[in-house]
């Protein structure tokens, strides 16, 4: 694929990182298993990495650019932050010794899993209603427990946030994400909507949940010796094409992060949903 298309891509990437908080996980991903095919048997250790890259520096331009008020949203969730980060460090070791195998048809798996859990079960299309019983003025922060949520109101006032995630999840989240190179949108997101939380927060906090992730995955590849002989690949890092996408996307994102459209809650569920198996198809006939 000539650098020119990557580039235009890259722009796809930067609008998803910004509407749906992808972070380039689930786009990134099919793009590169397509680009790098001749690789045989590394492809999906490249395109994981790779996608770790590009995710990282959209999620950290991304956060960057996030709103003061959205960010407060995640005051407090240390443990949930620091587990999310240890989760990604372990999926990303684990990733360099599985077979080729098992990290693509793993990506098509858990893609396709996390699809019919959204079909099936309720709560992601419709934005449940969570009401705070915390005093009014009470800005406690969210565990996933009753009157602990993110950013509590007044009482009987609906949290934007929902309840957050539950710290519980970190390492699976962070490990998954990394291993797969997936992103950690693919199940923040969804655990943030049963929270209680708008598409718009949900996805918008999906990216500083990426850049916990994706930090400790990116260095792991990196330190980790070159095994792969092949122009423009460093250690299992396509550099070029990570290049590439990375011009494309980060005007677009620092671009659109201050001036989020406004999408209807439905359609904006079932944008992502589309999305999401249309990566899983890619990824599967590749």
């Amino acid at each position: 694929m000539e650098f020119l298309g990557l580039v235009l891509i890259g722009c796809f990437v930067g609008l998803t990182t910004v509407l749906f908080g992808f972070g380039g996980g689930f786009v990134t991903v099919p793009i590169i298993t397509l680009v790098d095919a001749d690789l045989g048997q590394d492809t999906a250790r490249v395109a994981a990495a790779t996608s770790a890259l590009v995710m990282l520096v959209n999620a950290i331009v991304a956060t960057v650019s996030t709103k003061r008020s959205t960010l407060a949203h995640l005051t407090g969730r240390w443990w949930l932050l620091g587990l999310l980060a240890l989760g990604g460090g372990l999926g990303a070791f684990a990733g360099r010794f599985a077979p080729e195998v098992l990290l693509q048809w793993g990506f098509v798996a858990y893609i396709a899993a996390t699809a019919i859990d959204l079909l099936v079960r309720p709560g992601f299309f419709r934005r449940k209603s969570v009401v705070f019983d915390a005093p009014a003025g009470d800005k406690g922060v969210g565990d996933g427990t009753r009157g602990g949520g993110v950013v509590a109101g007044a009482p009987g006032e609906p949290s934007e946030g929902g309840r957050g995630i539950a710290a519980v999840w970190g390492v699976p989240i962070g490990g998954l994400a990394s291993f797969l190179g997936v992103g950690g949108s693919v199940m923040t997101v969804p655990m943030m909507r049963r929270s209680g939380a708008t598409m718009t927060v949900a996805t918008t906090l999906a990216n500083p949940l990426t850049l916990v992730i994706m930090s400790p995955a990116v260095l792991v590849t990196i330190l980790t010796p070159a095994a792969i002989d092949a122009p423009g690949i460093v250690g299992s890092l396509d550099l070029v094409a990570a290049a590439a996408l990375l011009i494309g996307g980060l005007p677009i994102i620092v671009f659109l992060r201050r001036r989020v459209p406004k999408i209807p809650e439905f359609l904006h569920a079932w944008g992502y949903f589309v999305l999401l198996v249309a990566a899983g198809v890619v990824v599967a006939v590749a």
